[in-house]
């Protein structure tokens, strides 16, 4: 995997001066990694917009049932892409046609044809890493 997907200048940016993170995949089970991720982030003054098909509410959040349908979709910093690798791309799709300005994909969670699309289509990427881990590492 390239080095370009773990900048950590974009990392830090991402982390310090954003202000909206939509998460693909943030469901209402507590147990799943997506909705601990969500949680720190809102605890760290993000607001967060949860999206999966469910479309549920979450962390006192109205939640989506795609990109698509997300109010003003351009004003998302991040969209975190909380799904399997194969499933990736799509989200990532989905992120640049919603204007949003940056995309980040977890650990594991690698889809690099996906990460060059949202690259050439200037947004910033971020790919196997961990939200949580990295603002740890910041300081």
């Amino acid at each position: 995997m390239s080095d370009v997907f773990a900048d950590q200048g974009v990392i830090r940016r991402l982390l310090n001066e954003s202000r909206t993170w939509a998460f693909v995949g943030l469901g209402d089970n507590p147990a799943r990694e997506v909705y601990d991720q969500a949680r720190l982030m809102q605890q760290r003054g993000k607001r967060i917009i949860p999206v999966h098909p469910a479309a549920r509410d979450v962390l006192g959040e109205k939640g989506y049932a795609s990109l698509a349908e997300v109010p003003d979709a351009s004003s998302v910093d991040v969209v975190g892409v909380y799904r399997r690798a194969e499933h990736a791309g799509q989200a990532v799709d989905e992120a640049i046609a919603a204007g949003a300005k940056a995309v980040w994909l977890p650990l594991q969670v690698i889809d690099e044809a996906a990460a060059r699309r949202a690259l050439d289509a200037g947004l910033d990427v971020v790919m196997d890493r961990c939200p949580a881990v990295e603002w740890a590492l910041r300081r």
